[in-house]
C-alpha cells in the first residue's frame, strides 16, 4: 500500500515548475511505461503547454491546483481544482492557463 498526497505533491512540484527553464515539472505516483495504467502528477507554470498530441486509450486529467485549457481542434474546455477533464480521442494539447498542478492519468 502507497500513500500520496497529490496536494502537496503538486505544491513541490509547482515550485519546481515555476524556477524550471522548460516551465514545467512531473513525477509518475503510480504504473509506468510498462503498466496498462499510469498517474503523473505534472505541474506547469503559466503559459506554458503540453505539445498537441494524441494518446492511445484513456486519458483524463485532475486539475488540482490553478487553471488549465484542454483544446482540441475548435474546441476549448476550461479546468479548475476538483475538476476531471476527460481527453478527446482526437488531437488535443492542454495549456497552463495559471501556475498549475494536475494528476494526467493513462490507460492503455
Amino acid at each position: 500500500m502507497t500513500k500520496v498526497s497529490l496536494t502537496a505533491l503538486g505544491h513541490q512540484l509547482l515550485t519546481h515548475a515555476r524556477e524550471a527553464d522548460r516551465g514545467r515539472s512531473a513525477t509518475t505516483v503510480h504504473g509506468g511505461h510498462d503498466r496498462s495504467l499510469r498517474q503523473t502528477v505534472m505541474a506547469l507554470r503559466q503559459g506554458e503547454h503540453i505539445h498537441e498530441n494524441e494518446h492511445p486509450g484513456e486519458v483524463t486529467v485532475h486539475v488540482l491546483r490553478g487553471r488549465v485549457r484542454l483544446v482540441a481542434g475548435p474546441d476549448s474546455w476550461d479546468g479548475l481544482p476538483g475538476d476531471l477533464l476527460v481527453m478527446p480521442e482526437r488531437r488535443h494539447r492542454l495549456e497552463a492557463v495559471e501556475h498549475c498542478a494536475f494528476l494526467f492519468t493513462t490507460a492503455r
